[in-house]
Formats: structure tokens, sequence, C-alpha cells
């Protein structure tokens, strides 16, 4: 019997929950929350805002990381070697390494479904906030210790902050880049190197022992580098390096270009999507051309793009010519939620409302929301929405009727007030105009608003199921409640023929 989702019901969604998960018997004894507004946290950040003032220095980086994984010894175009069967599964999650209670939420239903499964990617920010290798042990090794195989990662932004150097250690066994030349004086080069967040020096106990929890022969996996190239049965799947701003360099770009050759099936794995919160975002190559326009080409024969960096899910099935490309967002894996009822009517790349999917539903997260901020600001009777009221106002205002029976919602003066203040569009395709921060304000500086660490919490992963003919892609909630556990809920499925 298939578990009800969100919707199905507010007890699928969570918000009937009885119990938290077991989850918190797994988290380390000081698990903290992680706070963005911080100013230690904020410092420990600073190389995102340097790298837009003063340049980013990614590609410089990435190159020589690439030269020495080449010098000693990584193979022919990064490729990952493995001999998976013709059927088999896998999964993928993205944005997991917070360390708290909304990471290790997901960890008992990813393991339960996650059973049989031959490996697991992590797409984008495997560490929060910095990369730091010190950070490894309780927002990597400790949760995932259970998880009998294999785990590959795509870098995020993130990953960026402490130079790559705890990612290239843990994923592909390189040691610290040797520092480079210093810069012009006075050169934007020099100022942004003046305030550059170094490597942390690692703690080699602490590492060892963390280690030790995925020392399994059938855990281990050495990757070449930040970016690769995996066959795996009837399948091949190719993780891209996005950096801190979201492009890629030429000479990945050329790689990238040569890797998708080919009528084999494929998937990209990158660390930022290319179709989120209905706009489209190609992916620029440095010298010229797009990931996009690669992702695209039918000689290439991608079926799907997966990408991290937006904590929720979302799906585009694109029409390219002929064929569907689903593009997907699955970022869910643990960091806090990004705002999904922010989304206008989805109209982007042809792909209509009927058409996409998201979790949480968009009358969810307006409901979620309207909680963070009623009790953040002590205004709850003012700004609390219950899911049934949030939903109506979403019908009302982007014409999206529910999915779940809300008859008794009534859409009142209040309730239309803090949709607006909360960012839900005014019209079908236009955003709000006067409304708190939700996006990009609050991600950098109000995060701590929306890292709510008690259920429904609205995590999600992915299973992928792979036969010769046909990929079955699943989204799976982590809600944080006992009850979901040991059967997730399931969001959204689609079935993609390969027998094309």
């Amino acid at each position: 019997m298939v578990p009800p989702s969100s919707r199905d019901s507010a007890a699928g969604a969570g918000w009937t929950c009885r119990e938290p998960g077991t989850y918190t018997s797994l988290m380390p004894s000081q698990a903290r929350s992680l706070s963005w507004i911080n100013p230690a946290t904020l410092w420990r950040a600073r190389n995102d805002v340097l790298a837009r003032w003063f340049g980013d220095p990614t590609d410089d980086e990435r190159a020589r990381w690439v030269r020495e994984q080449s010098a000693r010894g990584a193979p022919p175009d990064f490729a990952i070697e493995r001999d998976d069967p013709g059927s088999f599964s896998f999964m993928v999650l993205g944005d997991t390494g917070e360390g708290d209670a909304s990471q290790y939420a997901v960890v008992p239903g990813f393991e339960r479904i996650a059973e049989g499964t031959r490996f697991a990617i992590i797409a984008s920010d495997v560490i929060y906030p910095t990369g730091s290798i010190n950070d490894y042990p309780d927002n990597f090794f400790r949760p995932y210790q259970g998880y009998d195989a294999p785990i590959y990662a795509v870098p995020g932004n993130h990953d960026w902050y402490d130079g790559l150097g705890g990612f290239m250690r843990v994923f592909c066994g390189a040691p610290p880049l040797s520092p480079d030349g210093r810069p012009k004086t006075f050169s934007a080069a020099w100022w942004r190197r003046l305030f550059w967040k170094e490597p942390e020096v690692a703690d080699e106990e602490r590492l060892a022992a963390a280690e030790a929890l995925r020392a399994a022969p059938e855990q281990r996996a050495v990757q070449p580098g930040p970016y690769w190239v995996m066959d795996a049965g009837p399948l091949r799947l190719i993780g891209i390096d996005t950096g801190i701003l979201g492009g890629i360099d030429a000479d990945q770009g050329a790689w990238l270009r040569r890797v998708s050759q080919g009528p084999k099936p494929k998937i990209l794995i990158t660390g930022k999507p290319l179709y989120v919160d209905d706009a489209h975002h190609p992916g620029p190559i440095a010298g010229g051309g797009t990931v996009d326009e690669i992702v695209r080409d039918p000689a290439c024969n991608y079926v799907a793009a997966i990408g991290g960096d937006i904590h929720n899910y979302q799906r585009y099935p694109v029409r390219v010519g002929d064929r569907v490309i689903q593009y997907i967002v699955s970022g869910g894996g643990g960091a806090f939620m990004h705002a999904t009822h922010t989304i206008p009517r989805v109209s982007v790349g042809g792909v209509t409302e009927d058409e996409f999917r998201c979790y949480p539903l968009r009358g969810d997260c307006l409901s979620f929301y309207s909680m963070l901020y009623g009790g953040r600001f002590r205004l709850r009777r003012l700004f609390e929405l219950t899911e049934d009221e949030a939903a109506a106002v979403i019908e009302r205002r982007l014409g999206i009727p529910p999915h779940r029976d809300i008859s008794r919602a009534a859409v009142t003066w209040r309730s239309r007030v803090v949709a607006s203040l909360l960012g839900v569009p005014s019209r079908p395709h236009r955003r709000s105009r006067l409304r708190l921060p939700v996006r990009r304000i609050y991600q950098r500086f109000l995060s701590p608003v929306s890292d709510w660490n008690r259920p429904p919490l609205f995590k999600s992963f992915l299973r992928l199921d792979v036969t010769p003919e046909r990929l079955r892609i699943r989204c799976f909630a982590a809600t944080g409640c006992r009850e979901h556990e040991l059967d997730p809920p399931l969001e959204d499925e689609l079935i993609i023929d390969l027998g094309r």
C-alpha cells in the first residue's frame, strides 16, 4: 500500500505528525542549528560576496585541481569505472550538509528507500556553510554511515568557499593545493586575496575517526575530479562542477561536449539547475555556448538534467523537437527550505502548470512560511495561515486548484495580505512587489527563519530505477514524522522510455 502524499492529505504532508522520527537519535550530541545571521558564519562564507565583487577565481582554481589530478594518474576524460548490470537503481539527493535536524531527518527514509541501490550521488553543497574539511565528520560521514554503497558528488557553491579542499580530499583523495603566485598590488585579485577565506587545516585525528564510519569495502569510492563521467549499465551519467557563480570553464566545456557525444541515454548532474522557479538558466560556458545547448542537442541524447542549489523539488518536462527532456531540481536533501509559493503559474519552456510538479506544494509552503514569520515576529494571529487557508489563497491568486479538499477554507482580507507579504505572485505571471524577504536576501541573511527543525520538514530525495528499456524516477518526501520513516510519501513519479 502506497502511503498518502501531500497531494492526498494533510497527514501525507506531515501536518498531523503524531511523533518526531528516530532521526534525533542519529544526531551528534553537540549538534547545533546552522545560523546565517551569526557574524562568524557570515564571515566564513564571505568568499561568495568577494567572488561577485572582485572576480571569481573558481575557473583558475579548478584548472589547478584538474592538472594535479591528471598528474596523479586520473583516468582519461575523468571517467568513473563501474560494472553495473543492465538493470539497477541509484539515489540522488542535493544540498545535504547542514549537520542539524533538517539533514538527519532525511536519513531514515533515505536508507529505507535506498535498499538495494548500487550508489548515491549528492548534487551540490555537500557541506555547509563553507565546505570545510572539519565539517565532514558530522555533515557527511556520520549521517550516511548506514548507507552500504559508494557516494559520489558534484560540488556546489558552498563547497567552493573553502577552495574545494575538503571536497577534493574526501571524494578524490587529493592533498591540498600549494599556494599560487601573488596578484598585482591593488588589482581586483589583490583585494580579493586580501580578504579571501583560506582552506582550514584538517583535524586529522577527528577526520580519521569519521572516515572509519564509512570504511567498508562496499562503501568506498574515489572519483577522479570535481567533474566526471560514469557509464552505469545502459545510462551515462555526467557530473559537472558549476563553481560559485554557476558557469563552467572552457576546458570543462570542451570535455562536456566530448563526453556527451553518442546515442547512449544520458543524465546530467549539476550544481545549478537549468530550469528553476519558472525561469531558464542555460549555464554559460567560458568562451561561448551553454550547458543547455549540449543537453538539447539530439546527438547527445540527454533524457534528464538534475540540479541542486535550490532547496526544494521541481520538475519541468520540456519538449525539445520530438523529445521531452526532464529538468529536475533536487535540492531538498537537508538544508533549509527555499519557497515554492513564490513560483508564478508556470509557463517557461512551453511547460504548463498542469505538467509542472513541485514539493512542497505551494499552499503547504505558504502555510509553513506564515508560521515561521508569525513565530519570529510574535504575530501569530496575524501571520499564521492553516494549510487549507494557504491553498485557498494560492488558488485565488494563481488560479491553481488545490490538490486536497479545502471546501471550508475562505479567502479573507488577512490571508490576502499575508500572501502578498510572503511573496505570492499577485497575478498568474507577476511576482508580488510588496513582500518580506523570502528568496535572495532571505537566503543570504535570514535563512535561520526557515531553518525549521521539527516536523513537517518538507525534505526530499530521488530514487532512479534503470532497465535497458526505461528509467523510473521517483521523488520521496522526508517529513520528519515517525510514521513516514518506514514508508516515505511518494510525491512524484515519471517513466522515461530509453528504447527510442
